[in-house]
This record gives structure tokens, sequence and C-alpha cells, in this order.
């Protein structure tokens, strides 16, 4: 997996993410302005984008990242962010808050969801918060399958996506093509899966108890997302 997200690390600049990004943190933002809290942890750091920002509105708080992609965690410590390559479930601290942006969530199948949502648990101190969004059917089905073909410099990639509605699986197929010398490119193809989750299956799967959800939609008038806040 750690591989599959590391080749997405290289091609993210590419994918129109910064585009999207920034307006979903806001509202992230606008719950965290509400909220009190000391110590964050964002699980899945990517870039870094959201902890620099976090930075810049609660100077005061202590924040960290953490990503499985050894990539994404370089290019977070390049702006700065406090970021390591860790599984979640092998951090000793606590934290009063932890983040899961852009849709992290649906990247855990349910056995993995389950251990996730435990560990969480457990590094949150009583009374925390667990802040993340999750891909509606719509996101699955409408926005995110079909191809994409995008050119960079020195670099193309080329995205085969399809949502198996039986499975509840999204397969994305990534294929990378980086010049290495003048017309010799190097290719790159790794495979990414998401799984689509109710906000009931959460639920059952958690000890934390639901305290609001926000529906979202960013590209167009369909709901892409909800924005979920558990509480300890």
């Amino acid at each position: 997996m750690s591989s599959a997200l590391d080749l997405y690390a290289k091609v993210e600049d590419l994918l129109g993410v910064d585009e999207v990004t920034p307006i979903l943190n806001e509202y992230y933002y606008e719950i965290l302005d509400r909220l009190k809290f000391h110590r964050l942890l964002d699980v899945g750091c990517g870039s870094g984008g959201f902890l620099v920002e976090v930075g810049k509105r609660y100077p005061m708080v202590e924040a960290m990242g953490i990503d499985l992609s050894e990539v994404m965690v370089e290019m977070s410590r390049a702006k700065g962010v406090d970021a390591y390559a860790i599984d979640l479930c092998k951090l000793e601290k606590r934290y009063d808050l932890i983040t899961a942006i852009f849709d992290m969530v649906n990247y855990l199948d349910d056995k993995h969801l389950k251990r996730f949502l435990r560990c969480v648990e457990e590094r949150l101190e009583e009374g925390g918060h667990f802040i993340f969004d999750i891909n509606t059917l719509y996101a699955f089905k409408v926005v995110a399958a079909g191809s994409f073909i995008k050119d960079g410099d020195d670099r193309f990639v080329t995205i085969d996506s399809d949502y198996d509605e039986e499975a509840g699986e999204y397969y994305m197929d990534f294929t990378l093509f980086e010049e290495k010398q003048k017309g010799c490119f190097e290719k790159s193809q790794e495979e990414i899966t998401q799984y689509y989750h109710t906000v009931t299956k959460i639920q059952k799967l958690s000890n934390l108890k639901l305290v609001s959800k926000k529906a979202i939609a960013i590209y167009g008038d369909e709901v892409e997302k909800s924005l979920l806040v558990f509480r300890k």
C-alpha cells in the first residue's frame, strides 16, 4: 500500500487536488474554531498543507502529522511540518483532536477500519474529538469514475477508475511515465482501492459518539462528502 501511496504522492499536483483541498479544509477550520484543543494529530497528513495552515491559525497548538507514505512525509517536512511515517496504532501520545482529511478513511476496508477506529479512540483524550470526511456513493459512481490523462513538464500520468457497486469498492489504476533522460521515460504502475462506508457502519464499529454530520458539495450541487465529528 505504501508504494501505491508514494506513487500517488508523485502525481498529486497533477490531479487538481490543490484546488479542492483548501475548500474542504475551510469546513474543518469552522469546526476547529468552536473547539478547545491543545494537541492535534492529523492522520494521513499528505503533503502537509492542512497542518501548515493549522500552525498559522492556532499557533499555540502542538500539531503533528503522520502518513504511511515516506514521500508525503518528506514533502510535509519540507514545509516545516512535524510529520512522521508511522502507523497510528504505534503512537503513544494522546491528543485532544484527531483529524483525517480528504477521504482518508475510505482507504480502509472494514477490517482495517475497525482497527483504525479503535486506535483513534485509544489515542484520544477523554472528551476529545475525531473529525473526518467520507465519500458518498455519488462521489464514487459519478465524480471519480472514468479515465484521466494529465501531462507535466517531465512526466505524465494516466488513471483508469471504476466503482464496483456490488463489492462497494472503487478502483484506481495509476500509470506514471517519468522522463529520466531526453526522450526516455520510466514507467511506474500501482492500484489503489477505496471502500464505500456509511455513517451507520462507522457508528457500529466505534465506541465514539457521533455529535455532528454535515453534507458537503464541492464540485457542484450534488453531495460528494459527509463531514463527521465524533467525540470520546
